[in-house]
């Protein structure tokens, strides 16, 4: 681990006044990825998400300094996580009762920062501590480094989805059961 790197939780009324931060490291981490990565769209985003009961950021940071963070949410009863799913999934999989799944919507860290466990240790602080049964989050199937991350943390692919996002990208699928245990089979 990385001497003198801290981690730190944030409500979403906390998480207000590091907001331009949060959107310049996203900025820096999704530069030349296309125009669904906009400041616009991402801000948009994050105020949509900000209002989501539940909603929990942990960042991390070293000298003060801002180099990773991860957000999400529990997905509400109606919720449109789901919206732009591909193909078949199981029974009662996007069934949700407001307390299911934990919605990982980002954990990002700077390019000069990665490969040092900021992610792992983001990932770990946030989301061993939830208490819904199960977590998701979508992927870009080209991040091939992110995706071998994900396996080696016990997430499985499920299937894919295209938000309903001008320009967005389609992602995979993945979910976590907060137990280790896959009830769902891989896509």
């Amino acid at each position: 681990m990385i001497e003198g790197l801290q981690l730190r939780h944030y409500s979403a009324d906390e998480a207000k006044e590091i907001l331009d931060q949060l959107v310049r490291l996203y900025l820096e981490v999704y530069a030349g990825c296309g125009e669904f990565y906009s400041e616009d769209r991402y801000r948009r985003q994050l105020n949509l998400h900000m209002q989501r009961a539940g909603w929990e950021l942990v960042t991390a940071t070293v000298g003060g300094a801002l180099v990773g963070y991860i957000y999400g949410f529990p997905l509400p009863i109606q919720t449109r996580w789901w919206e732009g799913i591909h193909g078949p999934v199981p029974p009662g999989f996007t069934e949700e009762d407001g307390r299911r799944t934990f919605a990982l919507s980002e954990l990002l860290v700077h390019p000069n920062w990665r490969r040092q466990g900021i992610a792992r240790a983001l990932h770990h602080d946030l989301v061993d501590s939830r208490a819904e049964s199960r977590s998701t989050l979508l992927a870009r199937p080209t991040n091939v480094a992110a995706l071998a991350a994900y396996r080696s943390w016990g997430w499985i692919k499920i299937t894919k989805l295209q938000p309903n996002w001008n320009d967005a990208p389609i992602f995979d699928v993945l979910v976590r059961n907060a137990t280790g245990n896959h009830t769902y089979s891989s896509g």
